[in-house]
């Protein structure tokens, strides 16, 4: 007989009032199931033991009881979690997912998780944890560049299985920009036992911003992990290791030992040089020298792993710490370097007082000045001059008064760290270099308030100067090609 549609809307209407626990297909989990089944025992054996029950669920026979209860009301649907298909209080908003995603692919793309997480906190005003940032972007299959290897192995393998079971060719394209290779591990040694025991050295080539690729100078402390200095430049050069030298000196004072590779900045072998002993220096190395400081190099970059690390580490954070102060140029990134390098130190580094301090007291600025020189070799030419960086200059006195020496001597041009310009003749003289103008200002004949120029006093630095080893005033004045180049396009080719 044909049910009329009255009874079937009556009948759809009591299901529905009733919970649908005529039509509703309950499914259980395994421990729900496990419940279910044993209360079911229970009470179609009304003889069975409710303490043994008890002891199989782990729980008391009251609440045996009251499950027994349950289930005579609800059936099979009692046994269902109350909180299966509720969302956490603490879920994220879809739209507050979607825009932390945005933001990472758009504005803070490159930043490992912790960095990211920081970022949203200042600049954003999202506070989310660095847990749920990973979860949210790994959903995305975003991963830090931060991540172990076990990981990039397991959201590898799972994008590969997507990428075989879709048919769609954009699908393909999209899973395919998203897998990723597995990264190398580093080794660990122990750290230094005091602070300035052993700074390492290094200069890390980077595009740090968009378009132009600098060399970030860095000096950190392998005992605490403080950053001691740093310092960009265009090329890994002597000027940029004595900009984060002088930091060092002036921030902390002289470390027992530095540690770097085997650059020619810091270490030179002369050819034909008969012995170790009656090597020559390298420019850093003989400042080092003058400082007390020990220069140790190695080719391997595991042995200097805490700079290794450290480059690493900025180059994940400080180039989107540069875009967001809108910073282009090298002369803004080295200011801007001072405030971030003591934000990076007191978050990342130990504290220094953890341990014991093996610095020496700072030397004196003018100590400091007239060490960290680049010293070039002249030849005096025959109008009692002397040609330097394509200017001609001649030598003065302490009152003055301009010297002369005869044509072709051999003489040592130094160029202290702020810019002041010296000339030592024959290790007795020293005497300060006055840029010779191209043409006069004005005119003795012409004009009429023309006054002759009055001789200039000048600071002489002592004969106590720090360049007066005869070993390495014979280095820089008889290799041939310091005579018509540039110090500081040297210092560029590493040959300092």
């Amino acid at each position: 007989m044909k049910m009329s549609q009255s009874w079937y809307n009556l009948i759809t209407i009591l299901t529905q009032v009733m919970g649908g626990i005529f039509i509703r297909k309950v499914e259980l989990t395994m421990d729900e199931q496990f419940k279910y089944e044993t209360i079911k025992s229970l009470v179609n054996h009304p003889d069975g033991n409710k303490l043994a029950a008890a002891v199989r669920l782990g729980c008391t026979v009251r609440t045996v009881n009251r499950l027994i209860l349950r289930y005579r009301q609800e059936g099979k649907a009692a046994f269902v979690h109350e909180n299966r298909g509720r969302q956490p209080v603490t879920t994220l908003p879809a739209s507050l997912r979607e825009k932390i995603v945005a933001l990472y692919q758009n504005e803070y793309y490159g930043a490992n998780f912790t960095h990211f997480t920081e970022l949203l906190d200042r600049h954003e005003n999202i506070h989310v944890s660095v847990s749920s940032v990973a979860s949210i972007l790994e959903a995305a299959f975003i991963l830090s560049p931060k991540a172990t290897r076990a990981k990039r192995k397991r959201i590898r393998r799972k994008l590969e299985a997507m990428k075989s079971n879709t048919k769609s060719k954009k699908k393909q394209m999209e899973i395919q920009v998203n897998l990723v290779a597995a990264e190398d591990a580093h080794s660990r040694r122990p750290r230094h036992a005091y602070f300035g025991e052993q700074l390492q050295g290094d200069a890390t080539p980077y595009e740090w911003v968009p378009g132009k690729i600098w060399h970030l100078h860095l000096f950190i402390d392998d005992a605490t992990g403080i950053v001691t200095g740093g310092y960009f430049d265009t090329q890994e050069t002597l000027n940029g290791y004595y900009h984060v030298l002088w930091q060092t000196l002036k921030d902390y004072g002289i470390p027992v030992e530095i540690f770097t590779d085997k650059r020619t900045v810091f270490i030179y072998k002369q050819k034909g040089s008969p012995s170790i002993d009656e090597d020559t220096y390298t420019q850093f190395g003989y400042a080092c020298r003058q400082l007390g400081i020990h220069l140790e190099s190695s080719s391997v970059p595991q042995a200097k792993g805490r700079v290794e690390r450290l480059n690493e580490t900025l180059q994940s954070r400080l180039p989107i710490e540069l875009r967001q102060a809108g910073i282009t140029t090298i002369a803004d990134a080295n200011e801007f370097l001072k405030s971030y390098l003591k934000e990076f130190n007191a978050k990342f580094a130990l504290p220094p007082n953890s341990t014991k301090s093996a610095f020496v007291t700072q030397p004196s600025d003018e100590r400091i000045n007239l060490i960290l020189a680049v010293l070039t070799g002249r030849t005096v030419d025959r109008g009692h001059c002397i040609r330097f960086q394509r200017q001609y200059y001649r030598m003065l006195d302490s009152e003055g008064h301009q010297v002369h020496y005869a044509s072709g001597t051999k003489v040592l041009v130094i160029r202290a760290f702020n810019g002041e310009l010296y000339c030592s003749v024959n290790d007795t003289s020293i005497y300060a270099l006055e840029a010779i103008p191209l043409r006069q200002k004005k005119s003795p004949e012409l004009d009429a308030d023309y006054t002759k120029p009055k001789p200039q006093k000048h600071w002489i630095p002592p004969m106590s100067h720090p360049w007066k080893q005869a070993s390495f005033r014979h280095y820089v004045l008889t290799r041939p090609h310091h005579s018509r180049q540039d110090p500081e396009e040297l210092a560029s080719r590493n040959i300092f």
